[in-house]
């Protein structure tokens, strides 16, 4: 057998296992950790029981399981196993199995103690997939309350260690090297922004093949990138390439093609992530990395997780190099520079602080425990899985304290996310189809946003492309039938009478059902309370009711970007038990104005509206408090509102003990203080009409109004007796009058000692002087100001000697000169 890098650290891991009955092991790409640690395992007789190695991937199990076997000279299924979805090769004698990750919590939960394994082994865990950190907790928490004799293994080429074995409280063990050096090529310079992603790998490709020998395997975030750059490479590569893609979609026989060595000439391997694990594939001697990954994010548009593109980490990027040193020393080529190499993150994010967490939620329920009772590497983001909880109680698998129901355990034993598990577990095997479509990508390439499209393609698919206007994506649509059937064969019977299309996708989307607002744009309410729009010209723009299943995730207004028709009557007979009527006052910031309805609703979606003409006077006033919440104070505010909080600010700086009449204070106690003078007032137009003076008055009482008017006094009684306001709101408290009122006044008006800043005007009230000291007016300016107003005002008085005149408002009589 040929020796390998870990073949160095294994008898230091089985001498761990043996003493702790955990360990973390680091060994980088190429080391050979996947098929040996297994065997060495077994070699030592750690335990009697099976050994069960996690594998992120489908290929990279059954890939790992049958490389194994071989090195036994057996065929998979004895003594080496694998069980990933859809496909099993296991028996009575196999003595490790390789599965897929989320097979392991279906075993969890189905048997807590794992009767009849003895060892797990979590490989490539690095990837920090959420099922793997999920398996890690349960199998951390089982091994702790009833299996302490459980083995538990972590394996990763470029995982950060420390945190893992402080998690399992396990020593570390690290393989050095890799089997040949690589050497690594960058950019000269970065890829121009108007290249397109593929024509930019095809061309180093090209030249990654003129310049190594030796099998290629070039790095593509997925199908789509692999099609266009597998046909960008057309007539450009040497005549002894076979271009080969890989990807998880595809046929297991055309993935083994793409693994196994060429008999003639090279290989070209154009391959997703699903390569950059596990597999060796031997005549690769060439690395070409594209520097771009899917990873599953939450997407808020489909209401689940999605693959998102994403730049590559330092971590993964080396991870890729590695495959080039599997055999031989090989060469690396990035489509970057050395210094944008520079910015990458370390280490990918982990999935359970970016994904949909329904399913988590669903799973830890099902457990009996919240995220704070497991030891997650990662602890759940509390929004996140928050609204998760709110999905499944809408679903109807947890109860109103989060706990799972009967309904909950159907959902949890079906292999799809928990709108889907819902669907089917009600309409039964009828609807497997549909919930097929909904997990995969959309098949269907133009044609408008209609499912009913999608579904149409799906049955006849020859007559859909002879009918529409769209294209199709006929891989998709061969594994949406294949996983169909397997959906068929373990779904539930149905619960009633057959559903529909739409009645289906409303069960899966309850909070997706959208109502059509008015106006001309096909704008909808959705029951769930956000907003989506649709493109005016789709054929399905003028439905008054939809199901969105999938949007585009914008959080203002989604775009609509595939739903399909459904009929009031269908909501109804669905969701008779939700329908409720409500009696809603609310301020509309649109209408500007209190509106009281009557609504019958689903959710946030008014199914029936109607004019509450009995809404009470409180309702409407307590719904005008969001009112002014919204327009401000400022409409409201009169003149003499606004000079009396600036009297009361200024008493209140005097010592004196009264309210704040802040905006901001009177805003944050609106209740208290505006609420009982708001009778009869609806709307902005009313507020505008609105005087909040009575209201500021009455939140001082007779004393502190005593003591105001005394302190700061809002009016100054002229020589004639009559009575002005005075305006504190400017640096100096300010009264403005007919400069004749003032006539024999020989000394400044004055509040307390704090003179006034009098502006002085004419007979046809427009200034003429502002003054602070009105007996040096009468003796300085006031004899030009008399010479111009004699000329505009000759009928008015204007002495020469203003101090020993009376004061007057009057003109002079005909008989004065």
């Amino acid at each position: 057998m040929t020796r390998l890098p870990i073949d160095h650290v294994l008898p230091e891991l089985i001498a761990h296992l043996r003493d702790r009955g955990r360990a973390v092991l680091q060994a980088p790409p190429g080391a050979g950790k996947t098929t040996r640690v297994p065997l060495a395992m077994l070699d030592a007789g750690l335990t009697s029981q099976r050994i069960v190695m996690l594998e992120p991937r489908r290929l990279a199990a059954r890939a790992a399981a049958e490389r194994m076997a071989e090195t036994l000279d057996e065929a998979a299924g004895q003594t080496v196993g694998y069980r990933v979805r859809g496909e099993s090769k296991v028996s009575g004698q196999t003595r490790i199995e390789v599965v897929t990750e989320g097979i392991l919590t279906r075993m969890i939960q189905s048997d807590p103690e794992l009767s009849g394994i003895g060892a797990v082994i979590f490989d490539e865990f690095h990837e920090r997939s959420l099922n793997a950190d999920l398996g890690l907790a349960l199998c951390l928490e089982i091994t702790g309350a009833l299996r302490d004799d459980l083995i538990l293994v972590a394996m990763s080429a470029t995982l950060d260690a420390e945190p893992v074995a402080r998690l399992m409280d396990a020593p570390i063990v690290t393989s050095e090297g890799r089997s040949y050096p690589v050497e690594t090529r960058w950019l000269d310079k970065p890829v121009g922004k108007t290249v397109r992603f593929e024509t930019a790998m095809a061309d180093l490709i090209q030249t990654a093949a003129q310049d190594c020998s030796g099998g290629i395997l070039a790095f593509l975030p997925g199908e789509g990138e692999i099609r266009r750059a597998q046909a960008a490479l057309e007539g450009r590569l040497p005549k002894d390439c076979a271009i080969r893609p890989l990807f998880g979609a595809m046929p297991f026989k055309a993935q083994q093609d793409a693994i196994r060595p060429e008999t003639a000439g090279r290989k070209v391997v154009l391959a997703t992530s699903i390569a950059e694990t596990s597999l060796t594939i031997e005549d690769i001697r060439v690395v070409v990395d594209g520097g771009l990954a899917r990873r599953s994010r939450f997407d808020p548009g489909s209401g689940m997780s999605r693959l998102v593109t994403e730049k590559v980490t330092k971590a993964e990027a080396t991870q890729r190099a590695g495959r080039a040193g599997r055999v031989t020393k090989g060469v690396a080529y990035r489509l970057w520079t050395r210094g944008e190499d520079g910015a990458l993150a370390a280490f990918p994010p982990a999935e359970i602080e970016a994904a949909d967490l329904a399913s988590l939620a669903l799973e830890l329920a099902l457990w009996g425990a919240q995220p704070g009772e497991l030891p997650f590497l990662t602890a759940p983001p509390e929004g996140a899985y928050a609204e998760a909880q709110t999905l499944l109680r809408l679903l109807g698998a947890l109860d109103a304290e989060n706990r799972i129901t009967v309904h909950g355990r159907t959902l949890s034993a079906l292999p799809l996310h928990p709108r889907l598990a819902h669907m089917v577990a009600v309409a039964g095997s009828d609807a497997a189809p549909l919930a097929a479509l909904l997990a995969d990508r959309d098949p269907v390439q133009g044609g408008g946003v209609d499912l009913a499209l999608r579904m149409e393609a799906l049955r006849d698919p020859k007559r859909f492309a002879e009918r529409r206007n769209a294209m199709l994506n006929r891989g998709a649509l061969d594994r949406i039938r294949i996983e169909a059937k397997r959906l068929e064969r373990v779904a539930p019977k149905a619960k009633g009478d057959p559903l529909g299309i739409a009645e289906m996708a409303a069960l899966a989307y309850p909070d997706r059902i959208g109502l059509r607002r008015k106006g001309d744009d096909p704008r909808y309410q959705l029951s769930g309370g956000k907003g989506a729009v649709m493109e005016s010209g789709d054929a399905l723009a003028g439905a008054r009711l939809i199901v969105a299943t999938d949007l585009d995730g914008n959080p203002r207004e989604a775009r609509i970007r595939q739903a399909i028709q459904i009929s009031e009557s269908a909501i109804r007979a669905l969701f008779a038990d939700q329908i409720r009527w409500v009696d809603l006052c609310e301020w509309s910031k649109r209408d500007r104005r209190v509106v009281a309805r009557q609504q019958e609703k689903l959710g946030a979606i008014a199914l029936d509206d109607r004019v509450w003409k009995d809404a009470t006077a409180e309702l409407i006033a307590t719904a005008m408090l969001d009112g002014v919440r919204d327009l401000g104070l400022t409409p409201a505010m009169s003149d003499a509102a606004r000079r009396f909080t600036a009297r009361v600010a200024l008493a209140r700086d005097a010592g004196l003990t009264l309210p704040d009449m802040s905006d901001r204070a009177l805003m944050d106690s609106l209740e208290d203080r505006l609420l009982p003078h708001l009778g009869g007032v609806r709307s902005s137009d009313d507020w505008k009409r609105f005087d909040l003076l009575p209201a500021l008055r009455a939140m001082l009482d007779w004393g502190q109004m005593q003591d105001l008017d005394r302190l700061v006094p809002g009016k100054f009684t002229t020589p004639l007796g009559r009575e002005i306001p005075i305006d504190y709101s400017g640096e100096h408290p300010e009264i403005s009058l007919r400069l004749q009122e003032l006539f024999g006044q020989k000394t400044h008006p004055c509040v307390g000692k704090t003179p006034l800043r009098v502006t002085l005007l004419s007979p046809a009230q427009r200034p003429v002087q502002t003054t602070l000291d009105l007996p040096g007016f009468w003796a300085g300016s006031y004899a030009d100001v008399r010479k111009d107003m004699r000329a505009a005002y000759p009928k008015h008085p204007w002495p020469e000697d203003p101090t020993q005149a009376d004061p007057t408002l009057r003109a002079k009589r005909r008989h004065e000169s």
